[in-house]
């Protein structure tokens, strides 16, 4: 789930590509949006000064549907998606590269913005988490491709990971603690 949500709030981040030489900035404060999608606070209207510039709503204030039930997280689960989501946007220009260079049979002005996001973050995973197995990396993009994307993007996903765990294993940059792959 931390995973989930590391995703949800790095494709609000990430600027969007409109094609390979142009951003959309999308000008979303992470301070902010990180406790909106990972705890659920929300804010009132910011360009109400009655309201606060800045306020949340407190648990009461906010009428979840039944089906919603909150979530408790560990603080290592709070920790893994920080750290998912500073890696992956402080190194997206690199990811990036890394994804354009495996994506060589794609049109890369055709791969959705999720897509991109959710191959920058799982590669950021695989080089910068050692405790977590490449196999469980891919599996859950993979999952998460299924879930967000198109019906074509979990077999995309899992060709650029699975090749770009090749090319990084073959440099010696892929350090894991468990070698099970």
């Amino acid at each position: 789930m931390a995973r989930e949500k590391a995703l949800q709030i790095l494709s609000a981040v990430i600027p969007v590509e409109v094609d390979l030489d142009v951003e959309v900035n999308r000008e979303v404060d992470l301070d902010v949006i990180f406790p909106h999608i990972f705890f659920r606070q929300f804010t009132f209207d910011p360009g109400n000064p009655e309201q606060g510039a800045q306020r949340i709503l407190r648990p009461d204030e906010v009428h979840e549907l039944e089906a919603d039930v909150p979530i408790v997280w560990a603080q290592r689960e709070i920790d893994y998606a920080v750290h998912l989501v500073q890696h992956t946007q402080t190194d997206y220009a690199h990811l990036r590269g890394i994804i354009d260079g495996h994506a060589q049979h794609w049109d890369l002005k055709r791969i959705a913005h999720i897509d991109r996001v959710l191959l920058a973050m799982s590669i950021a995973e695989m080089l910068t988490s050692p405790d977590i197995p490449i196999k469980v990396t891919i599996n859950e993009a993979i999952d998460l491709a299924k879930k967000y994307s198109t019906d074509k993007s979990g077999t995309f996903v899992n060709g650029i990971l699975d090749a770009v765990h090749k090319s990084l294993d073959q440099q010696g940059k892929i350090h894991k603690t468990s070698r099970k792959s």
